[in-house]
């Protein structure tokens, strides 16, 4: 045998050249049949017990799901056992049809039949391995071989339908799978199936499931399209049978398999929630049906409460999501890196200024509420923020809105605090770093009273006179001034005391609630003796005496930052 590379044979693409697909889009959703409980379940190291199954039938009803396969009930007695509890327990819906499968084998299909009776509406999914490499190495037998196997199974299964539905009434339908599908020369794939609808007198009035299992991925998504719509061409009496996709992921790509599958004109999708299944797994059903819902489209599936269906995954199966996996990792509506967190905020802000009809928001192309994610964790920070990320934690967990202009600073405080953590850190550090800069700064100046009285001069203009106790030099000193207004009286005070080498630039100010106090907090941006802009906060119930904190406070940043000593 070659070594490495060497020894593997690429995928022989479809010939066909005038292929329609790539100027297709997916327009509405198809048929969703979950195998969660068959294909899925027997992926896992501890199968689901009977209640675990129960409750993920329940849950995967909930979602919306209308065809459930439910086992393989010839295979085992605990197959057998869920599929009876179901139908002796009247679980099942009357708008939802469970499938089993078995193998195109006589005893099978007739144990089968067994273990249904009872039920309403039921899918009598048969399979055999048609593929190329199973007839050579498992089977040893040519393609006739295995359309006789085929033909067989659907006689006996017709026979045994047309006497069941006479005796109980039953909606039985017909699936077929040409297992390995992806496998087989695709006219041979054809042929078996054109034979099988023939047996099972499938008419356009009473359409057969042709499952077309990409059982094993072994070309690009577009290869799979191409074998799609080769078969749909090529099918005689296409209008007699509902073509559905029934992907792996081997190569990774099983969402796009699909997709691009639908677009060469499947008219049904079997799958799993997150992708579970042997080897890769599965086409990830949720995934296909959420990249639907983002493009406007109505999936027919209900994922709202994304936590709970994913909870109900992990309990049952014992397997986890992952934190980037597509719609419900915990980490794909975060944001650590500082142009992203700049880029969300500025979204949000603009859709909430402009009262937007559409979602648009960059990098994040679903609403999390959408899938019942809370807005909280979208940015988090860490070492890679920036000050985008700030500012939104702090309006978003605390409801203070920082001046463009700050934003800077305050993001350059946090990003200095997680470089020295080392880590992420969290909203109530960010909050208490803020407390730290800007709130609770008392050196050099601390105002530790004061009082603002309003008179009119002799020319009728209000004149505002401030008189404080302002702590300073470890001593306190009482200060007086006069001006138009508080801020210009506080200025006037300090130039008192030998502060004039700090200049007003602007003002900006909105309540903050904390619980049910609210207050005014006002954002002070100074020109400091260097020439530089510095910010300081005041908080307070009077707004007046909140912008005088914010002086003090912008002063003391720039005393502090440049060790002054006063």
């Amino acid at each position: 045998m070659k070594q490495g590379f060497e020894k593997y044979q690429p995928f022989q693409p479809v010939n066909l050249p005038d292929r329609k697909w790539p100027n297709h889009v997916i327009e509405k959703a198809p048929i969703w049949c979950s195998v969660d409980l068959r294909d899925g379940n027997q992926a896992l190291v501890n199968p689901m017990n009977l209640d675990e199954k129960l409750l993920f039938f329940k849950t995967l009803v909930d979602i919306g799901f209308k065809e459930i396969e439910v086992g393989f009930p010839s295979a085992s007695e605990t197959e057998y056992e869920i599929l009876r509890a179901l139908i002796d327990r009247n679980l099942i819906p009357d708008d939802v049809t469970i499938q089993v499968l078995v193998q195109a084998r006589e005893h099978l299909i007739r144990k089968t039949f067994e273990a249904i009776r009872g039920a309403k509406n039921v899918i009598i999914h048969f399979y055999n391995s048609t593929s190329t490499l199973q007839r050579k190495v498992v089977f040893r037998t040519d393609m006739q071989g295995v359309v006789d196997i085929a033909v067989e199974g659907a006689r006996l299964i017709r026979q045994l339908t047309e006497a069941e539905v006479a005796k109980s009434g039953a909606n039985i339908r017909y699936e077929y799978s040409p297992e390995s599908f992806s496998g087989t020369e695709m006219d041979n794939a054809v042929l078996i199936c054109q034979r099988v609808l023939e047996e099972l007198g499938a008419t356009p009035e009473k359409k057969v499931i042709l499952n077309l299992p990409n059982t094993v991925e072994m070309s690009t998504p577009n290869t799979h399209a191409d074998q799609i719509e080769y078969f749909c061409r090529h099918l005689k009496g296409r209008d007699s049978a509902i073509i559905s996709l029934h992907p792996h992921n081997d190569r990774g790509t099983a969402t796009a398999a699909t997709e691009l599958g639908l677009m060469a004109g499947a008219d049904r999708v079997e799958g799993t929630l997150f992708g579970n299944g042997e080897r890769t797994g599965n086409a990830d059903i949720m995934n296909v049906a959420m990249n639907m819902y983002s493009q406007g489209i109505d999936p027919k599936l209900d994922f709202s409460n994304m936590k709970k269906i994913r909870e109900v995954y992990e309990s049952c199966t014992e397997m986890k999501v992952g934190e980037r996996h597509p719609y419900a990792g915990e980490l794909v509506f975060t944001a650590f890196s500082g142009s992203h967190q700049d880029a969300i905020k500025k979204g949000l802000d603009y859709s909430k200024e402009h009262d937007s009809e559409y979602w648009e928001i960059p990098y994040l192309p679903l609403d999390p509420a959408d899938v019942g994610r809370d807005y909280e964790p979208i940015i988090r920070i860490n070492s890679q923020s920036g000050k985008g990320g700030a500012a939104f934690i702090m309006q978003q967990n605390f409801g203070y809105q920082l001046p463009k202009g700050m934003q800077p600073e305050f993001g350059a405080t946090v990003k200095a605090a997680c470089d020295a953590a080392g880590r992420e850190i969290q909203p109530d550090e960010i909050f208490a770093l803020f407390e730290k800069e800007y709130l609770l700064l008392r050196k050099p100046y601390h105002l530790k009273s004061y009082k603002l009285n309003e008179e009119n001069d002799v020319d009728a203009h209000t004149v505002v006179h401030f008189e404080g106790n302002l702590r300073f030099h470890h001593e306190d000193h009482t200060i007086q001034g006069n001006g138009n207004g508080p801020i210009d009286a506080f200025f006037n005070a300090l130039r008192t005391i030998g502060v004039t080498d700090y200049q007003f630039n602007s003002y900006q100010e909105h309540a903050v609630s904390l619980g049910a106090d609210s207050k005014a907090i006002s954002y002070i941006q100074l020109s400091a003796p260097d020439g530089s802009a510095v910010y300081g906060v005041g908080l307070d119930h009077n707004i007046s005496l909140a912008s005088i904190k914010g002086i003090i406070c912008a002063i003391n940043r720039w005393e502090n930052q440049h060790q002054a000593s006063i």
